[in-house]
């Protein structure tokens, strides 16, 4: 963790372009906050993430017994309730910076199958997926829908998260922290598929060293029928899990790349 801790504040002094885009994400989505409590954010974000590149390794390759009792699972009942209707779970997740600890951890009490997008390095696509497929059932690129639905129909649960940036032309305007944000539209189609319940899980790590996961209730009615609507709802449990803890979350991401003023117009340095 100390070395996770050290190689993130190294990646905030020399990573200078994510730095860059978590100062907007900050700013933009936390305007409440002083200068002084943003830039410290921005700070903790990537001290987070230095210690989320370290836990992910763990989950790749170190004894699961390392974590088995370190972590508390809340909310247990809402997906007790979604398996018992019989047509799988989507299981709504996010990029926090415990990203794939947060798989191993679900996994002692719930087998779980994940979707991703295929990383363009050969090489870490590689070394990604094997180490998934050690705590997930199965790794499912997001495009091979066929096994989404099959698993579905198992009474699987799929975890799935929407909440990058994949362009406007399969998305819709939606509010995030209340800044307009590309949200894609698969979502509401994916439940379609098998009427599928869905829900949030929320993850995060406690200064004890101990892990808390968290589940919501089942988002219902969804989908409604209108896409705006929808996007609106699944951004808003997000929103709701990050609030945890906001510094755990990946803002080094450009979450509002697409803007009706052109692409990563809110990212453009002032001259």
């Amino acid at each position: 963790m100390h070395i996770g801790s050290f190689f993130g504040q190294l990646l905030y002094l020399l990573a200078r372009d994510r730095r860059h885009v978590t100062e907007t994400n900050i700013r933009l989505c936390f305007p409440e906050l002083s200068r002084a409590e943003q830039q410290q954010m921005v700070r903790d974000v990537f001290h987070h993430n230095g210690i989320g590149l370290m836990e992910a390794a763990m989950a790749w390759w170190a004894p699961d017994t390392w974590f088995r009792d370190r972590v508390t699972l809340k909310g247990k009942e809402h997906i007790d309730a979604a398996l018992a209707k019989g047509r799988g779970v989507i299981l709504l997740g996010a990029h926090f910076s415990t990203l794939d600890l947060g798989g191993l951890l679900f996994n002692f009490h719930y087998p779980v199958d994940a979707m991703y997008r295929r990383n363009n390095n050969p090489l870490l696509e590689q070394v990604i997926t094997q180490g998934r497929k050690r705590f997930f059932g199965q790794v499912i690129e997001r495009s091979d829908i066929r096994s989404v639905i099959r698993n579905l129909k198992k009474n699987h649960i799929i975890w799935y998260a929407p909440d990058q940036d994949f362009g406007l032309h399969q998305s819709v305007m939606a509010p995030f922290f209340g800044i307009p944000a590309a949200t894609i539209t698969a979502t509401s189609r994916m439940v379609s598929l098998n009427q599928s319940p869905i829900l949030m899980l929320a993850q995060h790590r406690r200064e004890d060293g101990q892990y808390e996961l968290e589940l919501f209730p089942i988002i219902d009615p969804f989908p409604t029928g209108d896409d705006v609507q929808d996007a609106t709802r699944i951004n808003a449990e997000i929103e709701r899990a990050i609030r945890k803890d906001p510094a755990q979350y990946m803002w080094v991401h450009r979450r509002f790349k697409s803007h009706p003023q052109g692409k990563n117009f809110l990212y453009r340095r002032s001259k």
